[in-house]
């Protein structure tokens, strides 16, 4: 079955426990604005419990060039324009932009694992996207760029956090404030991708990791990746007690109770 949200330029398509939500608007290298973040939060909000995988991707030559070029208007009359969000009362923009993360935050959600298969540019709101997903396979003609500093903002789409968790503290800063691209090999080796692969062979690698992560039982790999995102944060005396209370739900399980 596939959905198709014309507005944001979203498509779902699901097939059985795996569920592909695609960028679909490759004439503007899959530019983003707020209604793709609608149609992404949606999407996120619909999800049932047989979804186990979740994966993202770009149609075309470029997984997202970024935010829409209209938006960077200052005139506060263009509808979802960085002019009208920086016309609004701070409190107010701070909830708009709320309301934006939501299209990003689900994809590390209780219940799912999300793989981004990016090939050519991912900019801007196109890397936060990739950022967002749990884990990511790129081409080796692809890029991640964060240039928000350079243009006077800050990356706001929940893309910092998952950074600084991946690659530390100081090359998340650098990426950050300098807006410079980081390329396929270069985030390999920083962890940032969990694969690296020729463009011919992105469909290949996404479908081999997608039938990995499902092969296991559905609980264990829910609890399991429930335990791996808590430990970015957790105490070790916390993330000890999570994983006792999530083994002794496992062995509940297995033994019928």
């Amino acid at each position: 079955m596939t959905a198709v949200d014309t507005d944001g330029w979203v498509r779902t398509s699901r097939d059985g426990a795996v569920l592909t939500v695609t960028l679909d608007r490759p004439e503007q290298l899959n530019a983003q604005t707020p209604a793709t973040w609608t149609a992404l939060a949606a999407v996120g909000a619909s999800l049932d419990d047989d979804v186990r995988v979740v994966v993202v991707r770009g149609s075309g030559r470029s997984f997202s060039a970024g935010l829409d070029r209209s938006l960077f208007s200052p005139d506060p009359s263009t509808a979802g324009g960085l002019g009208q969000l920086g016309s609004l009362p701070p409190d107010q923009a701070q909830e708009r932009i709320r309301s934006y993360q939501a299209g990003f935050r689900w994809l590390r959600s209780p219940g799912i694992v999300s793989v981004a298969a990016v090939q050519g540019h991912a900019i801007g709101a196109g890397a936060q996207l990739a950022l967002a997903c749990d884990l990511r396979v790129l081409t080796e003609d692809a890029s991640l760029r964060l240039p928000e500093a350079t243009l006077g903002l800050v990356p706001d789409l929940t893309g910092t956090s998952t950074l600084a968790e991946l690659v530390g503290y100081a090359r998340a800063l650098e990426v950050c404030v300098t807006g410079r691209p980081v390329g396929a090999a270069e985030a390999l080796s920083w962890g940032l991708a969990n694969a690296v692969v020729p463009a011919g062979e992105l469909d290949g690698a996404v479908t081999t990791l997608v039938a990995a992560l499902t092969a296991p039982p559905a609980g264990a790999v829910r609890e399991t990746a429930a335990l791996v995102r808590s430990a970015v944060r957790n105490t070790p005396e916390a993330q000890d007690a999570a994983e006792r209370a999530a083994q002794a739900r496992r062995l509940a399980e297995l033994a019928g109770g």
